[in-house]
């Protein structure tokens, strides 16, 4: 699976983020989305770099990967495009869906498939986790001195 494939599946011809316009993108519809690396297009590897879903394409686009404002996902893509410099590599290519949350699983498990793990920005890096404090042990009360009786 690669972003010449996506088309037979109902895509649009990849856009390049850099210099894309509002008007060009859909309202208010339901899309699976796809992030592609332009300098991979044809060669051997897969240039899909993401595989998302949103109910807002440009709301997403304008204000989550370029402004850097949303989720963790969201702003991890934003600090890959414009601090690791993909903002000039970077295409988008969206499809409209009833239901994308079913569109966008089925995409990635046709790309784990064939390619034996998700796409680069689709890996989440999971963390070890914390190592869980051991219990002390409790510290023995003094016995209470009993008062002395003459």
């Amino acid at each position: 699976m690669n972003s010449l494939t996506l088309k037979e599946q109902g895509f649009i011809d990849p856009l390049p983020l850099k210099g894309l316009e509002f008007n060009s993108l859909p309202s208010n519809q339901n899309c699976v989305i796809i992030l592609t690396d332009t300098t991979l297009t044809g060669k051997p590897t897969s240039d899909i770099l993401y595989i998302g879903k949103t109910k807002k394409l440009a709301k997403r686009i304008f204000g989550g990967y370029i402004a850097g404002y949303g989720g963790k996902t969201t702003r991890k893509i934003h600090s890959m495009l414009f601090k690791d410099g993909f903002i000039d590599k970077v295409a988008i290519s969206w499809m409209t869906n009833d239901d994308p949350k079913t569109g966008q699983k089925e995409l990635l498990e046709n790309f784990k498939k064939e390619h034996g793990e998700y796409p680069a920005w689709n890996n989440t890096k999971k963390t070890q986790p914390k190592p869980q404090p051991t219990a002390k042990a409790a510290k023995a009360k003094p016995s209470r001195k009993q008062s002395k009786k003459p």
